[in-house]
């Protein structure tokens, strides 16, 4: 039976215990089982460096949601490139691919590097991804981008949508939940981007439109999240990796993957939402300030 560690740091001490809540890790293999699926996920509650995870070291298929490491490889550039962002690209119709709810819309008037990261995070539109591939010089500079992160895990094997058939034995296009926690961390929290560059990220994934039903779903209407989903064209993988911000409380950095064995199995949003409620109520038995919440 896989357990769910929590390690709480404070000042110089370090602990580790095994969560006690046997609730909770029944019910998430209760899921698992229901579904002939696997979950994944990592939490951090910023306030105290409590972790709360499960399957936090396994593969699984990321979807969209490397768009985040991609786009941040592109902002983290421009650090050093005063123009870059404002650098215009110019496209054709043959370059738009399946999900292309901005670029479809600019194909005569072009975009602005800028422009396109937006719309790859707050729309996840996969051809805006696709040119900032381009522009970085191919996916090699994501994937090294991510080992900058001390994301060792990550692998981007194709472009996109081509990314979303991945999952099952395939594990090309993959990540782990801990590692996708903490690259998050360290661009969102941390000081790997310059303020600048890291306010107009959390911007974006405040802005995002396709995360309503997943860990926006699991958490208090008042609360504000950031968010960069994933979903999957097999195994039904439906992810979503995020910074949550409580009213009054530290930020929590959530990290959310699910992928059924079953290549044809439908995307489950709800179950995203429901492990998010689980997670959310075990933090804040470490947490005066969420539990107020």
């Amino acid at each position: 039976m896989l357990r769910i560690l929590v390690k709480i740091s404070l000042l110089l001490f370090t602990f580790t215990t095994y969560a006690n809540n046997d609730e909770l890790l029944k019910s998430i293999e209760k899921i698992e089982n229901s579904t002939n699926a696997r979950i994944g996920f990592f939490a951090i509650n910023t306030a105290n460096n409590t972790t709360l995870h499960y399957r936090a070291d396994e593969r699984f298929p990321m979807g969209c949601t490397s768009k985040v490491i991609g786009v941040a490889a592109v902002l983290h550039k421009s650090m050093h490139d005063e123009n870059l962002l404002s650098k215009s690209i110019h496209y054709t119709k043959d370059d738009l691919t399946n999900w292309t709810p901005i670029t479809e819309k600019n194909v005569n008037a072009g975009m602005s590097i800028q422009a396109l990261c937006a719309a790859a995070i707050s729309y996840s539109d996969n051809t805006a991804m696709n040119l900032l591939v381009k522009q970085l010089g191919g996916l090699d500079e994501i994937n090294g981008f991510a080992r900058t992160l001390h994301n060792d895990s990550f692998r981007q094997d194709h472009n996109w949508p081509e990314e979303a058939l991945s999952g099952g034995k395939d594990i090309s296009d993959s990540s782990t939940p801990r590692d996708m926690a903490r690259s998050v961390q360290r661009l969102v929290i941390g000081n790997h981007l310059n303020n600048y560059q890291k306010d107009l990220l959390i911007q974006w994934l405040k802005a995002n439109t396709t995360g309503d039903q997943k860990i926006r779903a699991g958490v208090p209407k008042d609360w504000v999240v950031g968010d960069k989903t994933g979903t999957g064209s097999l195994y039904g993988t439906t992810n979503d990796i995020a910074v949550i911000w409580p009213p009054h409380c530290q930020p929590i950095v959530l990290a959310i993957y699910y992928t059924n064995k079953n290549k044809k199995a439908p995307i489950r949003n709800d179950i995203v939402a429901s492990v998010t409620k689980m997670v959310i109520q075990d933090l804040a038995k470490n947490d005066a300030c969420l539990a107020k919440t």
